[in-house]
Parts: C-alpha cells; sequence; structure tokens
C-alpha cells in the first residue's frame, strides 16, 4: 500500500476539518490505491479492500475526479440491476 501521507481539505455542508479532514484524506489515498491497477471495481469490491463504507467511497472516487485531489479521469460502466463498476485510467 502507498504510504504517502498527504492531508488534504475537503468541503460541503456538513464537513468539519477538525473531524473530518484525517478520515477523508485516508479514505481518499485507500480509494484511489485500489482504483490504480487499471481494473473495474464495484463499490462492494473496494468496500472490501478498504474497510470503508460505499458511501464513502463513492463519494472519494467523485473528489478523485476533481481538480485538486488529481483530476483523475475515472470511468464507470453499468454492470446490471443496478451496479456499476468503476476503473482509473492512468
Amino acid at each position: 500500500m502507498n504510504t504517502e501521507v498527504s492531508i488534504w481539505d475537503f468541503d460541503g455542508e456538513t464537513y468539519r476539518s477538525e473531524r473530518d479532514r484525517v478520515r477523508l484524506s485516508r479514505q481518499l489515498i485507500a480509494v484511489r490505491e485500489v482504483l490504480s491497477d487499471n481494473g473495474w471495481h464495484t463499490l462492494e469490491e473496494i468496500a472490501g479492500r478498504t474497510g470503508e463504507p460505499e458511501a464513502s467511497i463513492s463519494a472519494r472516487i467523485r473528489d478523485l475526479r476533481k481538480t485538486r485531489f488529481g483530476g483523475h479521469v475515472v470511468e464507470r460502466e453499468y454492470v446490471g440491476k443496478g451496479l456499476w463498476r468503476y476503473r482509473m485510467v492512468k
């Protein structure tokens, strides 16, 4: 796993830096690490590998697309029955 210690500021109505900054940064790094293999992954799979809730993973995927978090290209593909999978393009 990547040992990078980057800590970012996030935003949102309920975001509180002192409470959330380290946790969300850790989640972002963990999700980025899983997606960095350029393979397809469901939220369930990423949750299993990171130990983070699927809703948090979905939010961190949205963050990864933002310029300040790297402006990564994260593709999504519909699998069926409401299931999507994601991959980060290098």
